[in-house]
């Protein structure tokens, strides 16, 4: 991606992108405490997190991917998933919460360049591209079906009690096969497919409400 040379090289455009990348993250981790506060379960309020406050919510590592690769995350909110009203549907919709705005903030800044809301001479049609990309990376990496990611979670909301408990066993393990698929490159073609289906569901969006 290049964005650290920003830093060196327009400390201003940096430092723009800088906010509204670490806010990608960060609004993708209150939507799930959010959604889990509507289903029943106030934990991660009770904890602090429904906050927009960054020393909340800052992983170092994650962050510093964000700017290295691309992608990053954010200290996970606390959820207690099994103490969530309409148990199946609550657990589906935490889990989807955080890509659905990820999402979702792809879809404003696209809407923003298409219909020329942004000049083109300004910083933020420099920043918009990037911030796109961005988020549309996050929601199609968070929706790989492997623990801790928030697919694994959206796919345990369809499975049979035994089979979550046997998806879930894998999160311990989970951070190092997620780091040996990417590095590995073995990761690389189920992010892009998973790119496309979210270009695929905005670009259905926008025709149908064009």
């Amino acid at each position: 991606m290049g964005l650290l040379s920003l830093l060196f090289n327009n400390p201003a455009l940096f430092l723009i992108l800088a906010i509204t990348l670490l806010y990608s993250v960060i609004f993708h981790e209150i939507a799930h405490g959010w959604v889990a506060r509507l289903f029943g379960d106030d934990t991660a309020w009770r904890y602090g997190r429904l906050t927009l406050n960054p020393v909340s919510h800052l992983d170092p590592i994650g962050t510093l991917m964000l700017f290295l690769v691309g992608f990053g995350w954010a200290k996970p909110v606390p959820v207690d998933y099994y103490s969530l009203k309409k148990s199946r549907f609550g657990f589906f919709s935490v889990a989807l919460a955080g890509c659905a705005v990820n999402i979702l903030i792809a879809m404003i800044g696209l809407v923003f360049l298409q219909f020329g809301v942004v000049n083109e001479n300004s910083a933020l049609s420099t920043v918009l591209p990037v911030v796109i990309r961005i988020n549309i990376i996050l929601g199609a990496f968070n929706l790989i079906p492997i623990p801790p990611l928030d697919g694994s979670k959206i796919l345990m909301s369809f499975l049979p009690l035994k089979a979550q408990e046997s998806l879930a066993r894998l999160e311990p393990y989970g951070f190092f096969i997620l780091v040996f698929l990417l590095f590995s490159g073995l990761l690389n073609p189920v992010i892009i497919f998973m790119q496309g289906l979210i270009y695929g569901f905005i670009g259905l969006l926008f025709h149908l409400f064009k």
